[in-house]
């Protein structure tokens, strides 16, 4: 049988070299991936047409949660945009909280807007509500109220403005895969208040189960609105259960980081070592303070969120004219410590392309 036991070991062996082969080949895409995506765009890939300027325009924007720093810095680029085409605008704050948004829906809908901007929460929340706005003929323009960007008939969303969720999570579990050597263990967190987290949450789980030698050690349900009381107590348990098993952390909000830092230092974890934290999205403030110093933060996949506000704007403004959404759907990119001191610089903000403004002034008239 001395010929059977060879056969054997010679198939197992060449089952184990394309093994090897396709570990390697995954590892090698997902360092590509991640290198395009550290890349800076230098060339407008947004509208350069539409409609003038509609007069006299008065719109709301409700926020999630003002305390969201991409929810906030969106409503400081539709604050910006609005002021340019001559609209009036007022911010509702949600506070976080499913009843604190339907009181600022109500207190908004009472103002009589002629458009609305839901920031970073879905429609589903409050669906009798939003039904009867479109019904009145408001508009409803959304950011990261959805899963799909654009268009959204069926909730009455003229547009869902944001970069492909699919391809921020991609990108965010494509370092992780390079980084690691096709070796990560990964705990996943995200938020099940909102489909778009979870949609980036489930996205980047498949991505990392295409890794042979890479491991989901825990995927994780915990409220955004609650990281300051709750992610102290479950980063000890988490170091408890994995230690150095646990080597990467994929959330879909910078948010989330925020509170580990402090856990992660008295475990006696350095700064610059594992657990490492990739964001998917939006790259706010304190995330990059921590990308740039090294802080328990690897990287993140950073909406363009000024830009998104004017977008935002733009939007609602073709939805008055009764003309198509845009079709913009910005680049997904990737800022690390390489390219931290080019890419937001002291602003701490992805801005990939201030000659937005002037493309949006020159549709507007403006």
């Amino acid at each position: 049988m001395a010929w059977w036991s060879a056969r054997v070991f010679t198939l197992c062996m060449i089952v184990l070299q394309s093994s090897l082969a396709h570990a390697d080949d995954l590892t090698d895409a997902a360092s590509a991936a991640a290198k395009a995506a550290i890349a800076r765009s230098t060339q407008w890939t947004g509208p350069t047409k539409g409609p003038k300027a509609a007069p006299d325009k008065f719109i709301v924007y409700i926020a999630s949660d003002m305390a969201n720093g991409g929810v906030a810095t969106v409503a400081k680029g539709v604050a910006e945009a609005a002021a340019t085409i001559g609209w009036r605008l007022k911010v509702f704050d949600g506070a976080g909280t499913v009843a604190g948004r339907s009181h600022a829906l109500d207190a908004a809908m009472s103002e009589k807007p002629d458009a609305i901007v839901i920031g970073g929460f879905d429609v589903s929340e409050d669906a009798k509500v939003f039904e009867s706005a479109g019904k009145a003929g408001i508009p409803l323009v959304g950011w990261h109220s959805g899963v799909q960007v654009g268009p959204e008939p069926a909730q009455g969303i003229f547009a869902n403005i944001g970069t492909s969720p699919k391809a921020v999570a991609q990108t965010a579990a494509d370092l992780a895969i390079a980084d690691s050597g096709g070796k990560a263990g990964v705990v996943i967190l995200t938020d099940s208040n909102f489909d778009i987290a979870v949609y980036k949450a489930r996205a980047m789980e498949a991505v990392i189960r295409t890794c042979s030698g890479c491991k989901v050690l825990e995927f994780i349900d915990t409220p955004i609105s609650d990281v300051a009381k709750d992610m102290p107590a479950l980063t000890k348990s988490l170091l408890d259960r994995y230690g150095d098993k646990w080597t990467y952390t994929l959330a879909i909000n910078d948010n989330y980081f925020d509170f580990m830092g402090p856990t992660l230092t008295a475990a006696g974890k350095q700064p610059n070592g594992i657990p490492k934290a990739i964001s998917a999205g939006d790259g706010s403030t304190n995330a990059y303070e921590r990308i740039r110093s090294h802080q328990f933060q690897m990287a993140s996949v950073p909406e363009p969120l000024n830009m998104q506000g004017w977008q935002v704007v733009d939007e609602i403004n073709r939805a008055f004219a009764k003309m198509p959404w845009s079709g913009f759907i910005p680049i997904v990119h990737l800022v690390t410590a390489d390219n931290i001191a080019f890419d937001g610089g002291v602003n701490n903000l992805y801005d990939p392309d201030n000659q937005y403004r002037d493309h949006y002034k020159a549709i507007w008239g403006k």
